[in-house]
């Protein structure tokens, strides 16, 4: 620091210095106004004064920041906590929004199947891993009256079967898998054939009605519905639409590809069809379990 005071650097400083006290001394004995050189003096120094008044603007807002730290910090702590309440508030409402949805169907399925004998809406709770037919679990078993074989759907139409029972979970097949078969019939030309999965078309979200008879009517867009020839499945129940019709190989008969009404892979709440009105479990809907 000695070295500092001693060198040339510091003697330019304290030269500058005093010529702008005299300046300023000048100035004021001259009645406030300025000379010349004050004026080409204020230009040079006027970028010093920006960096200075920059600076010090700088050095305020560090010093109001170290010596209000604590308020500031309980401030910042205070908004963090409302906007925790806020986004914990806007969680539950968007949970309420979905459960009352959910309801929604429920009371809907309910009211065009006075028949049946429902469950309460049941969450999937999981995937079957390595399952690429959509299989999942659901948060309903035997404690709730769930058996084997009942029927799953949404509002929105068919999902699949019960296939296994815990007291307190289910294990749904849905119908992208080829164990699940049911009777399928057109609601626009009637034609009929059963509906069931397969290996290639799972992986697109879609099914198959098979067994149609050659000299059909379906065309692309038409809805399959269940036939319900049996009490295996509910009768008349939406399976999905129409994407695309053809010949099999062999000739003999026709199928169709069906786009399921249901999201397979996206549901997040079902219903469990528990009783109907007749309980047969033989006919086009049938399981086949290995």
């Amino acid at each position: 620091m000695g070295d500092f005071f001693k060198s040339v650097k510091f003697k330019i400083i304290i030269c500058i210095l005093a010529l702008l006290v005299g300046i300023m001394i000048y100035s004021v004995t001259q009645g406030g106004t300025s000379i010349a050189g004050s004026n080409l003096l204020g230009g040079v120094f006027k970028p010093v004064r920006k960096l200075s008044h920059s600076i010090s603007n700088k050095v305020e807002t560090k010093i109001d920041m170290y010596i209000n730290a604590g308020g500031y910090y309980n401030e910042n702590q205070a908004l963090k906590k409302q906007i925790s309440e806020l986004y914990n508030k806007l969680t539950e409402y968007e949970n309420a929004k979905k459960e009352i949805e959910e309801l929604r169907k429920f009371i809907g399925i309910k009211e065009e199947n006075e028949q049946y004998e429902l469950s309460p809406p049941c969450s999937v709770i999981g995937r079957v891993a390595n399952d690429p037919f959509g299989s999942f679990i659901i948060d309903r078993g035997s404690n709730d009256e769930i058996k084997v074989y009942d029927p799953v759907v949404t509002g929105e139409g068919l999902v699949g079967v019960v296939v296994e029972v815990a007291s307190n979970y289910s294990i749904v097949r849905t119908i992208l898998s080829p164990e699940v078969s049911l009777g399928g019939l057109c609601v626009e030309s009637r034609d009929t054939g059963i509906v069931e999965g397969s290996v290639d078309k799972a992986s697109t979200g879609l099914c198959q009605m098979v067994y149609i008879n050659k000299e059909n009517n379906i065309q692309k867009g038409n809805l399959i519905i269940t036939s319900g020839n049996s009490g295996l499945f509910p009768q008349e129940y939406i399976i999905g639409t129409v994407v695309e019709t053809g010949i099999n190989e062999n000739g003999l008969t026709a199928y169709a590809i069906i786009q399921p009404t249901v999201e397979i892979n996206k549901l997040t709440t079902v219903i469990v069809i528990k009783s109907m009105p007749s309980d047969n479990d033989s006919e086009n809907g049938e399981i086949n379990e290995n």
